[in-house]
């Protein structure tokens, strides 16, 4: 039986043109994101080209990331009267516009601009994402469904530097971002042949983000979220450096090593969907405990090769798939907001990846790869601590 929102009296669309749906979005996510991580292999023949510093082409990253923490926060209230089928339509294109901008840009203020954009989708799309499955899928096939969206996450974050890198050698960075625009394209023409109807009828408006964290259960959850985010990132963020002066891997080693990453995090997204189903309070905890271990271990093996390889096959595993778990536990504790919970959610993450690599920096510069690793197994401590009261809130709602 499929989680109703509030007020919703939307026909189920026929089970294969609702996965088929689900599939779209998932293409949608691995262009989205390749999109968005595009740039970090192809920052310095984008300062060559605009005449800018590294430092200041960086920015195209940043200001993506702030759009997207923007909009997550605000498109539930400002959607509220919005058929969901149109406004994701309507990003999808947006998607498709920053791709042009963005590769046939003449200036520096117009790549920015195409990288709003993209950051507009960014924290519209995931805002709407958990809200969208809930309605296209029964209830019980809601985990596997995020499961699969994540892996489009996982899959695209694996190889949009490399291929981005790979592309902007014979094709030049403009080219590299103009090959988003067919692929949005097609996104766009899938998603409008299957996505059904998705009006929103509503008794009273549904609540602000902000209002969201007046409710306890959603309190919890949140915060746990935010501490898991800052935690991975802040030692995932440093992970090259650390190899290269800890491990002492070259770059060939390295590339390996962040395919065994990827590969294992496509595979914790597989299996984790039918895992989630059965012992969600389990996953939520277990996840940020294990990975707080791996932090401590690397700490203590990092200069072994065998050792380290284990680790971060572990870490992404583990740190690839738990996303899924949140978004489910998100799905079950607001059925009723879940819009306004995932624009939350979505702000909550994007902040705090900011927050996470900023610190995990500052220690790496300061003291070393010990305390930033450190600092990260204690946040992720935090997040389980907090995840077991975001547990409980869960399971007071769901027999």
């Amino acid at each position: 039986m499929s989680i109703p929102l509030a007020g919703a009296s939307v026909a189920p669309a026929p089970r294969s043109a609702s996965w088929s749906a689900v599939f779209s979005l998932t293409l949608c996510v691995s262009t989205l994101i390749a999109s968005e991580f595009m740039p970090v292999s192809l920052l310095t023949p984008i300062a060559s080209d605009l005449h800018l510093s590294e430092g200041r082409a960086g920015q195209a990253i940043a200001v993506s990331g702030l759009f997207a923490v923007l909009t997550s926060l605000f498109i539930a209230s400002v959607a509220r009267s919005v058929d969901r089928r149109r406004l994701l339509l309507g990003l999808t294109g947006v998607m498709l516009a920053s791709g042009l901008v963005t590769a046939f840009a003449p200036s520096f203020t117009v790549l920015m601009l195409g990288r709003a954009l993209i950051g507009i989708v960014i924290g519209g799309f995931w805002s709407l994402s958990a809200a969208t499955v809930m309605r296209l899928v029964p209830g019980d096939e809601v985990p596997r469904a995020l499961g699969l969206l994540n892996g489009g996450n996982a899959l695209a974050t694996t190889i949009a530097a490399p291929l981005g890198s790979f592309l902007g050698q014979y094709i030049g960075w403009r080219g590299a971002f103009f090959a988003v625009v067919p692929l949005a394209a097609i996104t766009f023409v899938w998603q409008a042949s299957t996505l059904p109807p998705m009006p929103t009828e509503r008794a009273a408006p549904p609540p602000s983000t902000f209002a969201i964290l007046r409710r306890p259960k959603a309190r919890w959850g949140i915060l746990a979220v935010t501490l898991f985010f800052m935690g991975q990132f802040a030692l995932f963020t440093y992970l090259r450096p650390f190899l290269e002066t800890v491990t002492r891997i070259g770059v060939s080693t390295l590339s390996l090593l962040l395919l065994g990453m990827g590969t294992a995090g496509l595979l914790g997204t597989y299996l984790i969907g039918s895992l989630v189903s059965r012992r969600l309070s389990a996953v939520l905890i277990g996840a940020p405990v294990a990975m707080a271990v791996i932090a401590v271990l690397l700490i203590v093996f990092g200069q072994s090769l065998a050792a380290t390889a284990v680790l971060l096959v572990g870490w992404g595993l583990i740190g690839t798939a738990a996303p899924v778990a949140w978004w489910t536990w998100l799905s079950r504790t607001l059925p009723r907001d879940a819009e306004a919970g995932g624009g939350l959610m979505v702000a909550a993450i994007q902040l705090a990846v900011t927050v996470g690599a900023s610190l995990g920096g500052l220690l790496f510069d300061r003291s070393g790869y010990r305390s930033t690793f450190a600092v990260s197994a204690v946040l992720l401590g935090g997040a389980a601590l907090l995840a077991i009261q975001a547990s409980k809130s869960e399971g007071s709602i769901n027999p």
